[in-house]
């Protein structure tokens, strides 16, 4: 990789809550000009393909910001624990949303979410040898549905648009050329 092209000159917080942080930075380009940047800092979080003889769990919920209902992989991070060990995190979450503990946990990959405003990443794993426990939804989940999906049916259903997101149909595909599905 090349050398960092951009310069921080001054870096202010300008706006925070429990879920994020809104920075602007001044910045000076190569060329030496200035200019301003924002950006989104989250904590990274983890999502989790629930795999068990050829069906995936998925989890169903309300997305405020799009107004819509929509199927997704279990996914979260802890706020209050933002340097949680990955693992932690998935088990976690895993439990919260769909009440399944899984025997074993398989990292798969490491991706960012959109590095053009945001420093979120998120750690992909699949979830094998799972055994079901009662869920634990947090305030923000109860109103979450969990589906049994054939991984044929997710595939269709990701290739025909009616999984929107983005995040999923990543994970899916990760580890799908994996061969873990």
């Amino acid at each position: 990789m090349s050398q960092h092209p951009i310069r921080t000159l001054s870096s202010r917080s300008v706006y925070q809550n429990k879920w994020l942080t809104l920075r602007e930075d001044k910045i000076q380009r190569q060329s030496g000009r200035d200019g301003l940047y924002t950006v989104v800092e989250k904590p990274d979080f983890a999502i989790i393909i629930p795999v068990h003889e050829g069906m995936v769990t998925m989890v169903e919920q309300f997305r405020y910001p799009i107004g819509e209902r929509q199927l997704e992989f279990p996914q979260g991070a802890w706020e209050e624990k933002p340097d949680a060990r990955p693992e932690d995190l998935a088990a976690g979450e895993l439990k919260e949303e769909t009440g399944l503990v899984a025997g074993t946990l398989t990292h798969v990959a490491f991706q960012y979410l959109a590095y053009g405003f945001c420093n979120q990443g998120y750690h992909i794993f699949v979830a094998n040898e799972l055994t079901q426990h009662a869920r634990e939804p947090d305030q923000e989940e109860e109103d979450l549905i969990v589906h049994q999906v054939a991984v044929d049916e997710l595939e269709r259903m990701i290739l025909d648009g009616s999984v929107k997101d983005a995040t999923t149909c990543n994970a899916f595909g990760q580890a799908r050329l994996r061969g873990l599905i």
